[in-house]
């Protein structure tokens, strides 16, 4: 029989290990904090973001979406943290309604988990003791397995590099080249995503794959089939919106009218549904949810739905900060040109040693850069190939081959297929570019692999390139052919290839908020 004193015993030993078990997860919760804030580049540029391991981006049912130290969705913690860095950009509060949890039917209560023996002196009787058994929900157990990732992410900053069959990311190229690889395969094991069925093509679930837009219809595609894709909505991380903004502007946008409602009212429609069909929109008002545009007018469709355009991640190409464009919860990502539909003839280049022209450049008048870049240097010095149109006979693919530094300057837009033809043929990309984040800017750090230059510098740009030492071009140049995987189209998509960078660069977003909802009766 057991007695009193073991009773109370194996009781103190249950309570304090619930009470280790809550401190030890509130202290990987304290220790985890990622967010992406801006790190002002040493040109006139704009706030890169970058990882940080010190704060969380999250909400309260009063503000919106700015980096804090509490990384719980409707701040049900009530200790008070150290401050941390700005956003790099200022964000519009908005008001997080949360959902009423009905406390009787979250919690389940058993009176003979515990229940002592019966003893002869009833003086010493222990009372019968009551514990509250929490039933999780779904969304409980998948914020427990980011939570885990969080930790496991955490624990990596003073760790070494873990092996991979395929590639191991190292260099100065990666802000945090180890966090960064243990965040990919945390990806790997859990990341799931839940594609909406509705829609029918061509505007959803389509998309073109042969122009400068090639990237919407190749990621939707790719989409369709990849094994992050759950048909399961409750195990999902996320939700992805598989709108096609080009094949909207074809489809549905009348170039005479220049009017463009019926577009924004497609997008309208189109959200409308979803939130009334599922609970999944309502329960985040849009923050676990992303779509993806790499057409310029991509921003301001999104606008169409306010939530769309201050809680969803939206992945852009036109990753433009001066037209609302967030790095905390936003993604950039390449626009690459696919001509052929694949990435066949486009890559490699010769050595260094092999490419006499200085810095090229062939393009229109578009936006307010390149007339001044024309301006200064076309037709003016033999090393500085700048061309509004190239000469009959010129290949353009030929011109980036034979030059050391290829220009990428802003059009009218400030995206750009140069930045990534650059990468493909071997040439240092040379942005010249006004309030752009660059793509993957969360994880590579563009300065290590190209060349920043202002606007106002623009007359000395020579000089500045020939500044740049033979030495430090050639590492340059060799740190460009170690990132080109991370942009490279594949079919079907690999490992760290740009399909999959830009699923990590969701998956990142995603880890930096807490979904708080309705607990399952």
């Amino acid at each position: 029989m057991t007695s009193s004193v073991d009773v109370r015993g194996k009781i103190g030993k249950q309570n304090l290990h619930e009470e280790q078990l809550e401190n030890r997860a509130e202290r990987e919760e304290d220790a985890w904090r990622v967010a992406l804030i801006g790190t002002k580049s040493s040109t006139n540029s704009p706030y890169y973001p970058r990882l940080l391991w010190g704060s969380v981006i999250t909400s309260s049912s009063s503000s919106s979406y700015t980096p804090t130290t509490s990384p719980v969705y409707n701040h049900d913690r009530g200790a008070e943290a150290p401050p941390v860095s700005s956003p790099p950009l200022p964000v519009e509060p908005i008001k997080i309604q949360q959902p009423v949890v009905n406390e009787k039917e979250s919690l389940n209560i058993t009176t003979n988990a515990l229940e002592p023996s019966p003893i002869s002196n009833e003086s010493h009787a222990f009372p019968v003791i009551a514990r509250i058994q929490r039933k999780y929900s779904s969304l409980d157990k998948l914020e427990v397995g980011l939570r885990r990732a969080r930790a496991a992410i955490t624990e990596t900053k003073n760790a070494s590099q873990a092996g991979d069959p395929d590639y191991v990311p190292t260099g100065p190229m990666y802000r945090n080249p180890i966090a960064f690889h243990r965040s990919y395969l945390e990806m790997e094991k859990q990341f799931k995503i839940f594609v909406y069925e509705e829609g029918e093509p061509p505007v959803f679930h389509n998309g073109p794959c042969k122009s400068i837009y090639a990237m919407e219809g190749n990621f939707i595609y790719h989409m369709e089939t990849t094994q992050f894709r759950t048909s399961d909505p409750e195990k999902a991380h996320v939700f992805f919106l598989p709108i096609s903004v080009a094949s909207i502007v074809h489809f549905v946008y009348e170039r005479e009218s220049h009017d463009w409602n019926p577009m924004k009212q497609t997008v309208r429609d189109y959200v409308n549904l979803l939130s009334g069909k599922y609970a999944f929109w309502n329960r985040s008002l849009g923050a676990d949810h992303f779509m993806l545009a790499c057409h310029d007018w991509g921003p301001e469709l999104s606008a169409a739905v306010p939530n769309l355009f201050k809680n969803s991640i939206r992945a852009l190409c036109n990753a433009n900060t001066s037209e609302g464009f967030n790095p905390a919860k936003d993604v950039s990502f390449p626009e690459i040109h696919l001509p052929g539909g694949t990435i066949d003839g486009l890559i490699g280049g010769p050595s260094p040693s092999q490419r006499p022209i200085l810095v090229f450049f062939a393009g229109g008048l578009h936006g307010p850069i390149r007339p001044i870049l024309l301006e200064h240097w076309e037709n003016k010095d033999e090393d500085v190939q700048v061309h509004k149109y190239l000469p009959k006979g010129v290949s353009y693919y030929s011109m980036l081959r034979k030059s050391k530094y290829c220009i990428c300057p802003s059009g009218y837009e400030v995206a750009s297929p140069r930045m990534v033809e650059a990468l493909y043929t071997g040439c240092v990309p040379v942005l010249i570019k006004d309030h752009y984040v660059a793509p993957f800017s969360d994880v590579l750090n563009w300065k290590y692999f190209s060349v920043e230059i202002p606007v106002k510098d623009i007359p000395n740009m020579k000089k500045i390139l020939t500044g740049i030492s033979q030495r430090q071009y050639i590492r340059l140049q060799r740190r460009c052919k170690q990132v080109r995987r991370h942009f490279e189209v594949n079919l079907p998509p690999k490992r760290y290839d740009v399909f999959h960078m830009i699923l990590h660069s969701v998956w990142l977003r995603r880890l930096n908020i807490r979904v708080h909802g309705v607990d399952e009766s």
